[in-house]
């Protein structure tokens, strides 16, 4: 059974676009390693709020092995709004439809 969470914060406006890189190194590091088991999309809101959504069927979870997470996770809550945290939430999927497909509003 996959472990589905969804993590939520906001950052400061000074720390947005440094958690926007280290998000997007991420995501570079895991198209390149490849360790299966791992559905995982980041949503950047206006207000620099950052929404992960990940769907980790793997144990242990994979992403303890890419260096990006680590780095993107050191010194997390100095980028975040005071009261603003991250906050990680166990998630149920009601339904989705074609949700972050390839070539569909990716980056």
């Amino acid at each position: 059974m996959a472990n589905r969470v969804v993590v939520r914060y906001k950052t400061k406006p000074e720390s947005a676009d440094a958690n926007h890189a280290l998000v997007a190194a991420v995501f570079e590091e895991l198209a390149a390693v490849d360790p299966g088991g791992v559905r995982y999309a980041t949503l950047r809101l206006a207000d620099n709020t950052f929404i992960h959504i990940a769907d980790i069927e793997a144990d242990p979870n994979p992403l303890g092995s890419i260096a990006a997470f680590g780095e993107f996770q050191r010194e997390i809550g100095a980028r975040c709004e005071p009261g603003h945290a991250p906050l990680v939430q166990p998630a149920e999927l009601v339904g989705e439809y074609h949700t972050f497909e390839e070539g569909f509003g990716s980056v």
